[in-house]
This record gives structure tokens, C-alpha cells and sequence, in this order.
């Protein structure tokens, strides 16, 4: 049997007709005809209210913790279990990191451990949406809006998922903070290799927001004809990327329904072929609350013990299928670890210690999950 690899990035067949296209157009520096359309189609398809193609989802973070000027001594409230640019996108600002929990059944931040970790210097909180499951946004925003807190989305794996409010209204995560940020790295539901954007609801940062992506000058302006000229009149850096991953991505949008369907299928298979071993074991599968929909982004386990999830890593690997760990606690990194002085956060830890994910990409065949799922019951 062949290899069944952990992410294998899918091609729609258009990419290098589009990236030529670019390159004939004689225009490939960024923001051009494809960052038009690709920020066109996200603001038409979810109503986001302004969209900036940047270079990763990192840099978009970096551009939201300059947007909400944050200043040395700040104070931003991150969960511990989430990649390093969550959290590093404020550090460089000189902001303090105020780590939280995750819930005891998925790794998204316990919004009701917030409270107590919001103090006179807090600026705002970040929420994490783990493999496309939306956090509680509602009780967030309720939480952040009293306190006069910004709210920043880490949509990074959130690309067509959605929150459902109290009324029923579903709305697309990363429409509901402040800001948003979203990846397309190679191993994301959409791709361009490396590649992110920021989505802007606040309607007072747009226009410092197309400064700080322009470097931090008002050249967006001048091509508009808004202004005579263009210059430096804030900070910024190089956000934004070339014509050349525009296109790229653009070929991958024009099939995001056709992936969605795919993956949400490969997902809804995982679930079906494990959930009776789940339960036998006691291993926790991804739980979708009544507010939160699924977009097929990543399938997990959750194991009993760290000794069982590297074993079954380890059989899986034996049979040629390849499957992998995740986050690191942020507040247990090297990086961190010697000057975290917050409360204990275990089920971060629990996460970090026992969480798996399995190979879910858009060409995995059903033959291939029936393999995966049929290994792992077999290991055990």
C-alpha cells in the first residue's frame, strides 16, 4: 500500500495559467488586478467590510497590533495553545501576553476564564478559532464590549466557517472582532504557499490600515487620485504580497465550494468510522458546539496519555501513514516558560500532551481514510 501523506497541497490547474497571466499584465509587484479580485471575492462572498491580501496571516496579526496601537506594557489576553504569531504579533508591539485556557473539550480559549484575567492595562483579547471551530464570539464581544476591549480573530484555519448568535444569524468567522486574520499556507483548506490577509469590520482602521500595508506611506491614495502625491506619513512595513501568489490564490478561490464539499466529507467520514472506538476508549473527537460548523480544516484525537498518542503516532508511521502532534503551550516555551507567572492552564497542557492530528487533504480518498481509521482501531 502507498503512503498516505499528513497534508499533500491540491492544485485546481488553473495557478500557473493565472501567475503567467500576472506576469503579462506586466504588473506583479502587489496590489493589482489579482489582490483586487481575491480581496474583491472575500468581501462580496462574506460581507467582510475591507480586506488586505498580506504576505502571511503573521503579517496580518502584525498589522492588527499596530491598527490597535498597542504600546509597551499593554496587556493582551492570547490562549497558551495556539501557534507563536498569535502571541508574537503583540510581543514586538511590547505589549505583555496574558495567557489563557482552553475549554476541556476543545482547545479554543475558555471564555469564561477571561474575566478574571482582564486587568486596568488589558487592550484586547484573541481569540484562537482551533481547526475552524468557532469560540463562543458571543459571550466574547458581550465581554470585550463592556470593558471597551478590542477583539482580534486568529482565523488562520477559519476560511468558510461560521458563528451562530442567539437569534440564529449565522455569520462567517472573522466578520465578528475588530480585526481578523486569515492563512493560505500550503496547508490550509486554501492555499498560495505562504500568503494571509486582514479583515478590517472596524470602519475607523481602514484607511491607517492601507498605510501600515503600504509601508507606511499614503501611496493607495495617490493611485485612486486622492492625493497629488504620495509619501511617508505613518508607520508600516511590507504587508502586502506579489501579483504572483494573487494569482495563485485566486485559482484556488474559484474552487473554495468544490474543496469545502471535499474536505467536510473527508471529516464527516473520520467521524462516522471512529466515533464507537472514541467512545469505547474514552479519546475525545472533535466536538462542534450549538453555535460553531465545521469546515473541514483538520480532524483530531485527543488520546488518554502522551505515552498512548505517541504510540499510536508511531503504528500509524509502521503502516506508511503519517500523522502528527500540534501546538506547544506557549506559556511552557522555551521562550516563556522561565518568566510565565500566570495561573496554571491544564488543559492547554492536555492539548499539547495528547492531541493528534490525522492526514486530511483535499485528494485523500475514501479508501484512504477507511485505511487511516482501520489502522488506528487495529493499533489499539
Amino acid at each position: 500500500m502507498g503512503k498516505i501523506d499528513f497534508n499533500q497541497p491540491h492544485l485546481t490547474g488553473r495557478e500557473t495559467k493565472y501567475i503567467l497571466d500576472a506576469v503579462s499584465k506586466k504588473k506583479i509587484s502587489g496590489n493589482g488586478y489579482y489582490t483586487k479580485l481575491c480581496q474583491n471575492f472575500f468581501e462580496s462572498k462574506y460581507n467582510f467590510n475591507k480586506c488586505l491580501l498580506t504576505t502571511s496571516c503573521t503579517d496580518a496579526l502584525e498589522m492588527a497590533a499596530i491598527l490597535i496601537n498597542i504600546q509597551p506594557g499593554d496587556e493582551v489576553i492570547v490562549p497558551s495553545y495556539t501557534f507563536v504569531s498569535t502571541a508574537n504579533a503583540f510581543i514586538l508591539r511590547g505589549a505583555k501576553i496574558i495567557f489563557a485556557d482552553s475549554t476541556n473539550y476543545n482547545p479554543n480559549i475558555d471564555c469564561e476564564q477571561i474575566a478574571a484575567l482582564i486587568g486596568p492595562k488589558t487592550k484586547a483579547i484573541v481569540v484562537v478559532h482551533y481547526a475552524g471551530i468557532s469560540c463562543d464570539m458571543e459571550k466574547i464581544r458581550e465581554l470585550a464590549d463592556k470593558r471597551n476591549l478590542y477583539v482580534i480573530e486568529d482565523a488562520a484555519q477559519a476560511i468558510d466557517s461560521f458563528y451562530s448568535d442567539l437569534n440564529g444569524k449565522k455569520r462567517p468567522l472573522g466578520s465578528i472582532g475588530h480585526l481578523a486574520a486569515f492563512s493560505f499556507h500550503e496547508t490550509k483548506n486554501i492555499i498560495s504557499g505562504e500568503g494571509g490577509m486582514l479583515v478590517i469590520n472596524d470602519l475607523t482602521f481602514c484607511d491607517r490600515a492601507e498605510i501600515i500595508w503600504e509601508k507606511g506611506t499614503n501611496r493607495s491614495s495617490f493611485f485612486r487620485g486622492e492625493v497629488d502625491k504620495y509619501g511617508w506619513v505613518d508607520i508600516g512595513s511590507s504587508f502586502l504580497p506579489s501579483e504572483l501568489i494573487a494569482a495563485f490564490l485566486y485559482a484556488q478561490l474559484e474552487d473554495l465550494d468544490t474543496i469545502q464539499t471535499k474536505r467536510k466529507l473527508i471529516w464527516q467520514q473520520y467521524l462516522s468510522n471512529l466515533r464507537e472506538w472514541a467512545d469505547y476508549k474514552n479519546i475525545l473527537l472533535p466536538i462542534l458546539p450549538d453555535y460553531a460548523t465545521n469546515n473541514g480544516h483538520l480532524f483530531y484525537i485527543v488520546h488518554v496519555s502522551e505515552a498512548k498518542r505517541n504510540g499510536l503516532i508511531n503504528s500509524l508511521k509502521a503502516k506508511g501513514i503519517s500523522s502528527v502532534f500540534h501546538y506547544q503551550s506557549l506559556h511552557n516555551s522555551v521562550y516563556f516558560k522561565s518568566t510565565y507567572t500566570g495561573v496554571p492552564l491544564p488543559n492547554s497542557e492536555m492539548y499539547t500532551e495528547r492531541l493528534l492530528r490525522l492526514p486530511l487533504h483535499f485528494d485523500l480518498s475514501t479508501e484512504d481514510v477507511d485505511r487511516v481509521c482501520q489502522t488506528i482501531i487495529e493499533s489499539e
